[in-house]
């Protein structure tokens, strides 16, 4: 995959210079270090900069930004399309001429030329983002892939529309400034990002996943959500009606196993060395099962562990896994001296604040791969969201089935209110039990029980913290509501809006839904593509490294959706469907062993001489003094955990990264300098 960027301007007054658009462009040469170019229309109203990451097609013939035949549909893009050479064929007997020998790229081209916007959508399968502008139309098409594997980027001003794979090549262009986003820092309080459309610059907005921008020569500008991850597609309607319980069990066993393993070997296709990244759980092991057979030589397979912190490791099961399909295996270690020499580079590399310190391990294992000569991986996301292979998902239905239901049918709900806020005033100031008072809270008020898989700072804690009454959406941001990317609710200082509107989606689409399922599709509406994917994405791309997620192909997607509760959960068991569908494709002691998960030792780290670092880092902070914080709450939190009362770690890992993210992005002085 590449770097992409592109404006359009909305009037001959504004054109694009291509100093400018090379400059935009090459911020983003991390992403494509084997070429940069540039294509700019006649009028110069109209460029797309492109840095290529060479993987399909290594020939001159097969750069961006590349045109059809007749020069009329041209395209910038960060894509793979798995299924290209099947489509080259279908349009080449439908009578479109191709220029290269097996560019993806020419497919997206001459496919639009053919199907037009909404037919390319419904026939291409992989992960990509592209802009794309068709002369005919006089318009731009911005897209992104239907589950959200890659980025796309934009601003909307007066003068015209930018895109890019990054924001930091829109902020790379002189119309564009850097400024905070209230409500979108208000919302990644609660769960480590921003919720898409939003992000935390004011005006640079993100394409949700599995949707378009139409936007017009003269600045008018269309959403439209092509594909949605919706029960209803993947098993016809009345297919376990006559089934016994075994029968539904192996049919769904046959049906992701056949799937997943046509995911793996579609992306499979490189002409670029690949491997897998192996931690040793069911996902990766899973994943480099398959891929082995696909090609004859040993697998490239790559993990990380911690020195100082051998706890955490599960190399002895990646070591397994690697003997027993004789990959080509290879290990790296890291400590805190090297989290700390890395942040700088992980706020510059993240764009906005991701606060999942899974990043840091991420980029080790990414650098050792790009530095072994590997171009491609393969790795695991996804799949603990459709099979339910989390403690917390298995916590939540069991929190569902015998406390919350009947809690919130028996106890009246005045009753409800009073528990709560007796809660509320016990647990103040104790963010340990104060998710077990936000869950009373929740009841009241007729809220969710779950909102999401990664939550930092529940409402009653975000109380404290930050004044919400002081907290109000730019006039900026009303765009993407106009526009029909978000609802106006995501404009209000409540962050559960955002989760309402999700759930709102699926019980009016597919009423009756049951409980795992709800969740599962708040999940891969928010958090899977904005935190887990965009950190692959960012984390990857960032040493040159293209990640391929073969649980999130949308055929497997359609199928896992439809499957119930039932059958993916048994008893205490997560993930109990994927292991029963795997099993004797990897070995049983990597299905029966307890899972670790993907993690580092950040609680420890915050005790040592980090923390010392990260208090200083986080009390200096212009933010926390300007914007509505209360800054006594934030250093009660940093007391607590480095004297070992508390376990604050994740909430103040959002804020630093915060924090950091404002010194390096809007105060422009870095998160060490000042130190």
């Amino acid at each position: 995959m590449c770097g992409m960027c592109g404006y359009l301007g909305f009037a001959a007054s504004h054109p694009i210079d291509a100093r400018t658009l090379a400059h935009m462009r090459d911020t983003m040469a991390h992403r494509g270090p084997d070429g940069a170019n540039s294509w700019i229309s006649q009028d110069g109203r109209v460029g797309f900069g492109h840095r290529r990451l060479a993987i399909i097609d290594l020939s001159e013939a097969a750069i961006q930004p590349m045109q059809d035949r007749s020069g009329r549909v041209i395209v910038t893009s960060n894509h793979e399309v798995y299924n290209h050479v099947g489509l080259r064929k279908q349009l080449e007997s439908e009578g479109r001429v191709f220029r290269t020998d097996h560019s993806d790229t020419e497919v997206l081209v001459e496919g639009f030329a053919r199907w037009g916007i909404d037919g390319l959508l419904e026939r291409i399968e992989g992960d990509y983002a592209f802009g794309l502008w068709s002369e005919n139309e006089d318009a731009l098409y911005l897209v992104r892939d239907r589950v959200g594997v890659k980025p796309l980027y934009f601003w909307h001003g007066p003068q015209g529309l930018i895109f890019a794979s990054e924001i930091k090549a829109i902020l790379a262009h002189p119309f564009v400034s850097a400024e905070i986003e209230p409500i979108a820092m208000y919302h990644y309080l609660t769960s480590l990002i921003t919720p898409a459309p939003l992000t935390m610059f004011k005006g640079i907005f993100k394409l949700p996943a599995g949707y378009y921008l139409r936007v017009s020569k003269s600045g008018d500008v269309k959403a439209v959500r092509y594909w949605d991850s919706l029960p209803g597609r993947g098993i016809p309607k009345g297919t376990f009606d006559r089934m016994s319980e075994r029968d539904r069990t192996e049919f769904c066993k046959h049906g992701i196993l056949q799937r997943l393993d046509a995911a793996v070997g579609k992306r499979m296709m490189s002409d670029v060395p690949f491997g897998v990244f192996l931690s040793g759980g069911i996902d990766s092991s899973t994943n480099v099962a398959l891929m082995s057979r696909y090609t004859e030589e040993p697998l490239r397979t790559f993990t990380v562990g911690f020195k100082d912190h051998k706890e955490l490791n599960e190399i002895e099961y990646a070591r397994l896994v690697a003997q027993r399909f004789n990959t080509d295996h290879r290990e790296i270690l890291i400590d805190e001296a090297d989290m700390a020499g890395y942040l700088d580079q992980l706020v510059f590399s993240q764009d906005e604040p991701i606060a999942d310190w899974v990043c840091i391990p991420l980029y080790f294992v990414s650098k050792l791969a790009h530095d072994s000569g590997v171009t491609v991986v393969q790795v695991g996301e996804g799949s603990d969201e459709q099979f339910c292979g989390y403690d917390s998902y298995m916590a939540y239905l069991k929190l569902h089935e015998r406390y919350w239901s009947p809690y919130r049918r028996l106890v009246p709900g005045g009753v409800q209110e009073m528990l709560a806020a007796g809660a509320r005033s016990v647990t103040r100031g104790n963010i340990e039990l104060q998710v077990y008072a936000d869950i009373f809270d929740r009841a009241a008020r007729g809220r969710e029980h779950f909102w999401s898989g990664a939550m930092v700072f529940w409402n009653l804690m975000k109380d404290e913290l930050i004044d919400s009454r002081r907290v109000q959406a730019s006039s900026a941001a009303r765009k993407a509501v106009h526009w029909g990317l978000m609802p106006e609710h995501y404009l209000e200082p409540d962050t559960y809006r955002v989760f309402e509107a999700i759930y709102g989606t699926i019980d009016s689409q597919v009423p009756g839904s049951d409980v795992l399922t709800r969740m599962i599709y708040s999940e891969f509406k928010h958090r899977l593509p904005e935190l887990l994917l965009m950190r692959v994405d960012k984390i990857g791309m960032s040493v040159s490294l293209e990640p391929r997620v073969p649980f999130l192909d949308d055929k497997l997607i359609d199928f896992t959706m439809d499957i119930p509760m039932d059958l993916k959960v048994k008893g205490k068991t997560a993930k109990h469907l994927l292991k029963e569908a795997v099993r004797g494709v990897i070995p049983d002691d990597i299905i029966t062993r307890k899972k670790m998960g993907f993690s580092a030792p950040m609680a420890h780290w915050m005790r040592g001489e980090f923390g010392g670092e990260m208090e200083r880092v986080l009390l200096r902070s212009r933010l926390l003094r300007e914007m509505p914080f209360n800054v006594d709450y934030v250093r009660n939190l940093i007391a607590q955990h480095r004297s070992g009362r508390r376990n604050a770690a994740i909430h103040l890992w959002s804020l630093f990264n915060l924090v950091a993210w404002h010194e390096r992005w809007i105060d422009g002085v870095g998160v060490r300098s000042a130190a």
